[in-house]
C-alpha cells in the first residue's frame, strides 16, 4: 500500500490550530484537540433564491449549477408558457422567452448555446429552437412529435442532443440524434415509457426510471449505437429529474410515487445506485440540471399542488459546505413604524423617523448592535419620509414630511453616534426621496415636491452644505437604492398617474444613465448596497401581489431573484451591503417593528475528524 506522502506529496504535519485554507487531500494531526484531521465530504441540497415565475412543471433544464437556464413550462395560472428565465448561481432574471408556449420539452447544452425540442403546444410538437445567449432561432424539427418531460432526452449539447422516449398520446420508445442541423432516427429503446430522466452524452447516455405500466426503476443505457439493460434504481418513480453530463457521475432526484410527489435523491457513480441527501419537499417534473457532484432544482409539482412553486434547491457534494443565502430574524426595533430613514451596516445600524400611526409622526432613533435595536437621541426636527446616508456614528437625515402633514422640508440633520445637529439644509424641499453614500458624501436624489410634483433633482452633500447636480432621467418617489455618491442607483418607485415603476438609474457622480429594470415593478421598497454594481432591492408595494416579501440582486447590468423576506412589507428601511443587509420596520398594512438580517451565500471547508483504524 502506498504511504500517505507518495499519494499527496507531504508528511502529516503537526499543528496546534487548523489551517485556515487547507487543500483537498490534506492531513493533518491537531496536538490541541488530539485528533487527525482533513478535509472530508459532505453532500447536501441547500435552499436558493425562487424563480421569477414557478413552473408547477415541465420546463427545460439546462445547463450547471450556476449557469442554468429554464425554459418553457406550465405556471398556474395561466398555464403552458414561453417564459424563459437564466439562473447566475444567485438568482433568476427573466431572458428572452422560446418562441412558442410549450410544456414538458427536452433540453441540451448550455446557457450561452442551447437546445429546446419537443413538448406539448398543444398538440404535441416536434418543435426545435436554438440558443445562442441572446435569442432563439427555429430548427428543423424532431420526426416524432413528443412530449419528452423532465430532463428526459436532455444528454449532450447544442450539436449533439439525443432525444428518447416520451409521450404522444401512448408512450414512445423512438430515438432521435441532433447534429446541429437536423434530427435522424437511430435505434429505439427497448421499452416504450414516459416520464424518465436521462444524463450523458449524445454518446454514452442513460435513461432511468419513467412510467411504463407503472413507475419503474428500470434504466437503460446508451453506447451510440445500441441500448441494454443498465443497473436499476433503488426507487421506482416517474418524473424524476437528473443531473449530469457523464454517463458514470449522476444524481436522479424528486418525482411521482405512487399517488404523490417525492423527495427521494439517490447517487450513481458508474457501478451501483445509493441513497442521497433529499430534497427539501417533494416534487416531481422538477427543471434541473448540472453535474453528479453539482446540480440543480427548480420548481416543481407538489403534493397538494403550489399554487407558486418557484423553490429553487442546490445540490453540491465536495470538501466544503455550502450555506445558503438566507433572511434570518433580528431583534425588534424599540418602536414600531413605517416611512422611517436608516444607515449603517448589518452589525451597526440605524433607525431615524417615521411614523408609528397615521399622522403620528416621529424622531425616534435607534442603533443596532447585531442583536438588538436601543434608544438614542431623537432628532431635532420630528418627520417621516426622510432619506438618510452615513454610518452609525457618522449618519445623515434629510428632507421628509413634518407635522402637520403633509407639510415638506429640507432640513438636514447630522448624527455623531450620540446627539443630532443640524446641517445645511437641501436645495429642493422634498419628501419620499432616495439617500445613498456618506455624511461627508452624501447622495439625495428623487421624492416628491409640494404639493404632488414627481422630482428629478439630485444634491450632493460634502460634509457641509448641499449643491445641485445633474438630474435623473425620470422624476418619481418612493425607490429603493443604494450606494455610493459616485456610485449609485435608484430602482422601481412611484409617478402619480403611472403607478409602480420598475426602472433603474445609475449615477456615476456626474451623470444618471440608464441601468438594468427590476423584475417586479414596485415602491416603498428598501434597499442596500457598496455600489451601483452590487445592490440589494427588497419588500414594497403592491404587497397583495406578493413583492412585499421578494428581494432581487443587482450587478450593474440586470436583477435576479433572491430569497424572500419573512415578513412582507413596505415603506420599510433597510441599510447594509449586497451579502450583508439589514431590513427594518415597515408596514403590511400593519405597522411592524420587525428586523431581517440577510447573509449572502457562504462557503467554508468541511474539516472532519479521521481515524487511524
Amino acid at each position: 500500500m502506498a504511504a500517505y506522502k507518495d499519494l499527496v506529496g507531504q508528511k502529516i504535519t503537526k499543528v496546534t490550530s487548523n489551517p485556515g485554507e487547507p487543500k483537498t487531500g490534506q492531513m493533518w494531526y491537531n496536538s490541541t484537540d488530539g485528533k487527525l484531521r482533513g478535509l472530508g465530504i459532505v453532500s447536501a441540497w441547500a435552499s436558493a433564491a425562487p424563480m421569477t415565475f414557478g413552473r408547477e412543471y415541465g420546463g427545460s433544464g439546462i445547463g450547471t449549477q450556476t449557469s442554468n437556464l429554464v425554459a418553457g413550462g406550465y405556471i398556474y395560472p395561466p398555464g403552458r408558457t414561453a417564459q424563459t428565465e437564466e439562473y447566475n448561481g444567485s438568482g433568476w432574471e427573466n431572458i428572452t422567452n422560446i418562441n412558442a408556449d410549450k410544456y414538458l420539452p427536452g433540453g441540451a447544452g448550455s446557457t450561452t448555446a442551447g437546445l429546446v425540442f419537443g413538448g406539448t403546444s398543444p398538440p404535441y410538437t416536434g418543435d426545435t429552437e436554438e440558443w445562442n445567449g441572446s435569442s432563439w432561432s427555429e430548427q428543423n424539427n424532431l420526426g416524432t412529435a413528443r412530449s419528452l418531460y423532465c430532463g428526459a432526452g436532455g444528454p449532450g449539447g447544442q450539436t449533439a442532443g439525443l432525444a428518447a422516449a416520451g409521450y404522444n398520446g401512448s408512450n414512445v420508445s423512438n430515438v432521435e440524434e441532433y447534429n446541429g442541423t437536423s434530427w435522424s432516427e437511430v435505434n429505439n429503446m427497448s421499452t416504450a415509457r414516459r416520464a424518465g430522466t436521462a444524463f450523458g452524452t449524445q454518446t454514452a447516455a442513460s435513461y432511468a426510471t419513467g412510467y411504463i405500466s407503472a413507475h419503474s426503476t428500470t434504466v437503460e443505457n446508451y453506447d451510440g449505437t445500441n441500448w441494454t439493460t443498465g443497473t436499476s434504481t433503488n426507487v421506482a418513480k416517474s418524473s424524476a429529474c437528473s443531473s449530469a453530463m457523464s454517463q458514470t457521475s449522476a444524481v436522479v432526484f424528486g418525482g411521482n410515487g405512487p399517488g404523490t410527489a417525492v423527495n427521494t435523491n439517490e447517487s450513481w457513480d458508474g457501478t451501483s445506485w445509493s441513497v442521497a441527501p433529499t430534497l427539501a419537499s417533494g416534487r416531481s417534473g422538477i427543471n434541473g440540471a448540472g453535474s453528479g457532484t453539482a446540480a440543480l432544482a427548480a420548481s416543481g409539482f407538489t403534493t397538494p399542488p403550489d399554487a407558486s412553486p418557484g423553490t429553487t434547491e442546490e445540490f453540491t457534494s465536495s470538501t466544503n459546505t455550502i450555506t445558503a443565502a438566507a433572511w434570518a430574524s433580528g431583534g425588534n426595533l424599540n418602536t414600531a413604524r413605517n416611512n422611517l430613514a436608516g444607515c449603517g451596516t448589518q452589525t451597526a445600524g440605524l433607525a431615524f423617523g417615521g411614523e408609528t400611526a397615521p399622522g403620528t409622526i416621529v424622531g425616534d432613533t435607534e442603533e443596532y448592535n447585531g442583536s438588538s435595536w436601543s434608544e438614542q437621541n431623537n432628532l431635532n426636527t420630528t418627520r417621516n419620509k426622510l432619506a438618510g446616508c452615513g454610518i452609525q456614528t457618522a449618519g445623515l437625515a434629510f428632507g421628509g414630511e413634518v407635522p402637520p402633514a403633509p407639510g415638506k422640508t429640507t432640513d438636514s440633520e447630522e448624527y455623531n453616534g450620540t446627539s443630532w445637529t443640524e446641517g445645511n439644509n437641501l436645495n429642493t424641499i422634498r419628501d419620499q426621496m432616495t439617500g445613498a453614500g456618506l455624511q461627508t458624501a452624501g447622495l439625495a436624489f428623487g421624492g416628491q415636491t409640494p404639493p404632488n410634483g414627481m422630482s428629478n433633482a439630485t444634491e450632493e452633500y460634502d460634509g457641509t452644505s448641499w449643491t445641485s447636480g445633474n438630474n435623473m432621467g425620470t422624476g418619481r418617489r418612493l425607490m429603493g437604492g443604494g450606494g455610493i455618491q459616485t456610485s449609485a442607483f435608484g430602482s422601481g418607485g412611484y409617478i402619480d398617474g403611472s403607478g409602480d415603476q420598475n426602472i433603474t438609474e445609475e449615477y456615476d457622480g456626474t451623470n444618471w444613465t440608464s441601468g438594468g429594470a427590476l423584475i417586479n415593478s414596485r415602491h416603498a421598497a428598501a434597499g442596500a448596497g457598496a455600489t451601483n454594481t452590487a445592490g440589494l432591492i427588497f419588500g414594497g408595494n403592491p404587497i397583495p401581489s406578493g413583492v412585499g416579501s421578494k428581494a432581487e440582486g443587482y450587478d450593474g447590468t440586470s436583477f435576479s431573484t433572491r430569497p424572500n423576506l419573512a415578513t412582507a412589507r413596505a415603506r420599510l428601511a433597510g441599510c447594509g451591503t449586497q451579502t450583508l443587509a439589514l431590513a427594518f420596520g415597515g408596514a403590511s398594512p400593519t405597522i411592524r417593528n420587525q428586523t431581517e438580517e440577510f447573509t449572502g451565500e457562504t462557503s467554508a471547508a468541511n474539516i472532519a475528524d479521521f481515524t487511524t483504524s
